[in-house]
This record gives structure tokens, C-alpha cells and sequence, in this order.
């Protein structure tokens, strides 16, 4: 029979595994033996502690997971030991093992873990569909059953149409309903985050019903720190920690302790502005309803740690100017497509820049020393700009920032730009003077005057772009558009622009009208 037509059960040994256990150990128990021994010393020689070259105690140094695996899937031992042995290991530990392995010994893996493990090691795994075309569709179709709902749509999402359709038509009503539900919302939603992985209890229970209702539903449902409590009409009434109900008498009045203002969001609310009001909460879990306040699924602490690092690898593509995120493997079309469209809009501006630098042309023909330094300035005011912008996101990911507080956003950060210009204009200013009077072999006083140019260009660019920075993201807020959408190639051509008008507009004005200046050189 093929490996891949056995099955593999999570409450009983594989029959035909066991046989062959049976009669290997009939036939050899010397060699059993022998195995167990060097299993149970090779477990021993891990244990101590590790040795270095010089006999001291190494420190520092990880177990090897993989190996240790690998060990336990090779020895001789029957299945149910190997089993035991296997639940000393974290379900991530034995996901990163997977590629190591061979195809039947994944799915002799799989029948050792049984439906149940086997379902919560394929939630860690980051590309799946390998892994789920070695298994019968039924039997991969068992193992997504018993995942939570949130890690069954992730992992649906990674295969192919055809396989997820193959897939959700060998599942049971219920995992398909909840797939369903979560899948119906768009990813903005907050719906789209949550899982059906909860326990609920009715109003009005006594201590003890409500106990024996907890244990019923712990048997399909492990998150039992928070017990969510539904009126008659099953709508959401509040909750009630486990602790509490552990600790109440029999003849306490449980109503008493459900906490009836308890935190929760609606199914439709952004992901954004929940972050915002569940980012106050230390709850393991957040309750989410629908419009008429019916508990439909929960947030979790973990969930809500995935959303917020999706929100920031979101942020962080916009920043660079990308329209979605990349990963190693992906096709050089897929990668263009996403570049492309803020190439093409910075090229744009690009050449606007440009223009303007070709307007001052007459300026660097007669000051051809300052063309040197076109780039500091250009990189000082793009640094600054970038900056605000940082500062910026972070603030207004408060939704109750007022009016009057963005005015003071904007002026503080034009403080900021105006002091840290003024600092390295002086700074500009000292060695730019120095550096023209050496090498150019001009007057002290002129080698001044085109190092005060330089440096005053520093103080007027840092300062407006530390204004831009600021103003031009709260606009995006206030339009409804993203603020990260303004990233920092858009702020820092922006900026380019300001730091060539204020250098060469300076220079212009400063230099050849007043001072004549460009005459003289």
C-alpha cells in the first residue's frame, strides 16, 4: 500500500505500523533495546551541559531541534513512544523541521502526531502547498478541520484556487461556515482578523451550569482565560475571566461578576482604528459583534500582534515607495508591477527638479564653486523632511488628535528643522568657508560669503522641510488618504525641490545682486 493512502489517527496507532512493531520486536528485541539505549544516551549527552574545547561549559548555545527530531523518527521505537516524545516539542520547531525530512517520513510524522498536532504544525508552515499535495484531500481537508479558523483561512490563502475548492468540499459544515464568515470580509476589516476560537456561556447560569459549560466547550475550544457571557436573546452581555468563575461559590450569584463594560469591536471597523482602541487593552482576547450585538468571534493577543507587524510591513512598503510587499521568490513582473507606479510619479517630479536646476543655470556658471555642495544640502533638507514624516505617522495614528494639536505638531517640528538647520549651518558655514578659501585660493572674506550662502540654505531648506514633512501627511489624514502613502521618496523630492530654490535662490539674490560676487570669480 502506498505511504500516501495510509492514514494516520490521532487517538490510535497506525495498524499497520503496529504490526510491524510488533513483529520487529519478536524477532529483534536485542536490537529494540539497543535503540532505546542509544536514544535514551544520545537525550543524556544533550542534556549535559555543553562542553568546550577546554572542558568549561559552553554558553549560549541552542539545542539542535532538527537532529533531536530526526533521531526520534529514525529509532526503532514503537510509535506511542515516539508519540510521547514528540510532545516535547514546539509545533514552530517541528514545522522548520519539515523541509529536512523526506516525504514518507513527513507522513509517518504526520500519523505519530495525529490530526490534531498535525494541524497545529501546518500553521506555521510559511508555503504549504508542498506539503498539503503529499496528503489525500481528505485527510489534508481533516487536518485543516482542526485548525482555528483564522490560521485555516491563512493557510487556504497560500494554495492553489483549485486545491483550496478540493479542500473545502471534503470539510464539515461548521469549519466551512466559519472559513466562510471570516473570508467574507475585505482585509481592511477587522472581521477578517478575528477567530471563532472562543467559549460562551448564558446569562443567568448558576456557578456550577456554567462550569459544566465551560468543560464541554474547552473539549473544541482552548482559549478559556476570558469566558464570554450572551443575554437570552444571544446578544453580548459582557465576561467573565476563568479565574473569577473558578472562584466562585456555589451559591454565588454569577451575574454579579460579569464585567458588563467589557471592551469590544464591531466586524466592520477598520483594522486601523482598532489597533488604536485595542492597543490600550492588556485582554488576552477582544470580542467582535456585528450591528446587532451579536458575538460572532474574538480577537486575540496573538492575532493582534500579527495585525500590528502586517501594519507596519504595510507602512514600511509604502515608505519605500513599493505597492505591495516582496518576498525572495517572487517573479521579476510581480516585482516591476509593484515599483513602477511611484517610479513613474517620482520621475515626474523628478524632472520638475531638474527644470528648476536648469533655471538657475546662469547662477552655476557663475558660482561653479557652490555646485559642490548642491548635494549636502540636498541630502540635509531630505533627511529632515524624512524625519517630520516619521514623527508624523506615529502622531497621527492617534485618531483623538484635535486640531490644535496638529498646529503644535507642525510648529514644533518647524522649531526642530530651524534649530538642527541652524546648527549645521554653522557648522556648513565654518567648513565650507575653510574648504572654498584653501582649494579655490580666494579671499578669506569671499571664501566667507559663499560659506554663509551655504549655510543660511541649510537653516531655510531644514526648516521648511521639516514643515512639509509634517503638513503633508495630516493633509493625506484629512482627504482620507493613508498618511504612509506620503513616504519618504515622495517627501524627499519634495524636498529637493525646496533645497534647490533656497540654495540657488540665495545664492542669486546674495551673491551676484548684492555682493556682485560672481563678477569677481
Amino acid at each position: 500500500m502506498d505511504d500516501k493512502e495510509k492514514d494516520f489517527l490521532p487517538d490510535e496507532i497506525d495498524p499497520v505500523e503496529e504490526k510491524e512493531n510488533s513483529a520487529e520486536k519478536e524477532a529483534a528485541p536485542a536490537d529494540e533495546a539497543a535503540a532505546d539505549k542509544a536514544v535514551s544516551a544520545e537525550s543524556k549527552k544533550e542534556d549535559a551541559p555543553a562542553q568546550g574545547k577546554d572542558g568549561g561549559e559552553k554558553e549560549d548555545e541552542h539545542p539542535d531541534y532538527d537532529k533531536e527530531l530526526a533521531e526520534i523518527l529514525h529509532s526503532g521505537i514503537p510509535l506511542a513512544e515516539k508519540a510521547e516524545r514528540l510532545q516535547d516539542y514546539h509545533e514552530n520547531d517541528i514545522a522548520d523541521t519539515l523541509p529536512l525530512l523526506t516525504r514518507d517520513e513527513r507522513l509517518h510524522l504526520y500519523r505519530i502526531l495525529g490530526e490534531e498536532r498535525a494541524a497545529e504544525v501546518f500553521a506555521y508552515l510559511e508555503e504549504p502547498e508542498e506539503y498539503v499535495k503529499e496528503l489525500d484531500i481528505e485527510k489534508a481537508a481533516d487536518i485543516i478541520e482542526n485548525m482555528d479558523a483564522d490560521d485555516a483561512v491563512d493557510f487556504l490563502e497560500d494554495l492553489p484556487e483549485s486545491q483550496q475548492d478540493a479542500i473545502l468540499s471534503h470539510m464539515d459544515a461548521e469549519s466551512r461556515h466559519d472559513i466562510d464568515l471570516i473570508q467574507s470580509y475585505d482585509e481592511d476589516e477587522i472581521g477578517s482578523k478575528m477567530t471563532t476560537n472562543y467559549i460562551a456561556i448564558t446569562r443567568g447560569l448558576s456557578v456550577k451550569a456554567a462550569m459544566h459549560s465551560v468543560v464541554e466547550q474547552a473539549a473544541e475550544n482552548d482559549n478559556l482565560q476570558t469566558i464570554y457571557v450572551l443575554n437570552p436573546d444571544k446578544t453580548f452581555c459582557g465576561a467573565i475571566t476563568l479565574q473569577n468563575l473558578i472562584r466562585a461559590r456555589e451559591n454565588d450569584d454569577l451575574d454579579d461578576k460579569i464585567l458588563e463594560s467589557y471592551p469590544f469591536v464591531y466586524d466592520h471597523e477598520s483594522v486601523d482604528e482598532c489597533i488604536e482602541e485595542l492597543k490600550d487593552y492588556s485582554e488576552d482576547s477582544i470580542p467582535v459583534l456585528n450591528a446587532e450585538r451579536m458575538l460572532l468571534g474574538v480577537i486575540t493577543s496573538q492575532d493582534l500582534v500579527e495585525v500590528v507587524d502586517d501594519e507596519l510591513g504595510e507602512d514600511y512598503v509604502k515608505f519605500a515607495g513599493l505597492t505591495a510587499e516582496e518576498d525572495l521568490n517572487e517573479p521579476l513582473f510581480d516585482s516591476m508591477k509593484k515599483r513602477l507606479p511611484w517610479l513613474i510619479i517620482l520621475l515626474a517630479l523628478g524632472l520638475l527638479v531638474s527644470s528648476v536646476v536648469g533655471a538657475f543655470e546662469p547662477v552655476m556658471s557663475a558660482l561653479t564653486v557652490l555646485v559642490a555642495f548642491q548635494s549636502l544640502v540636498l541630502d540635509m533638507s531630505g533627511n529632515c523632511g524624512t524625519q517630520a514624516l516619521a514623527v508624523t505617522i506615529r502622531v497621527l495614528s492617534d485618531e483623538s488628535l484635535t486640531a490644535m494639536q496638529k498646529l503644535g505638531l507642525v510648529l514644533k517640528e518647524a522649531r526642530v528643522g530651524f534649530c538642527n538647520g541652524l546648527v549645521m549651518g554653522i557648522v556648513a558655514l565654518a567648513f565650507g568657508s575653510i574648504y572654498i578659501g584653501l582649494t579655490r585660493h580666494l579671499g578669506w572674506g569671499t571664501s566667507a560669503l559663499l560659506g554663509s550662502c551655504i549655510g543660511v540654505s541649510l537653516v531655510i531648506a531644514m526648516t521648511i522641510s521639516g514643515i512639509t514633512g509634517t503638513v503633508i501627511p495630516i493633509f493625506f489624514k484629512k482627504v482620507g488618504v493613508d498618511p504612509a502613502v506620503a513616504s519618504g521618496p515622495l517627501i524627499t523630492t519634495l524636498n529637493d525641490l525646496i533645497a534647490v530654490i533656497s540654495f540657488y535662490g540665495l545664492a542669486w539674490v546674495l551673491l551676484i545682486d548684492v555682493c556682485h560676487i560672481g563678477a569677481i570669480l
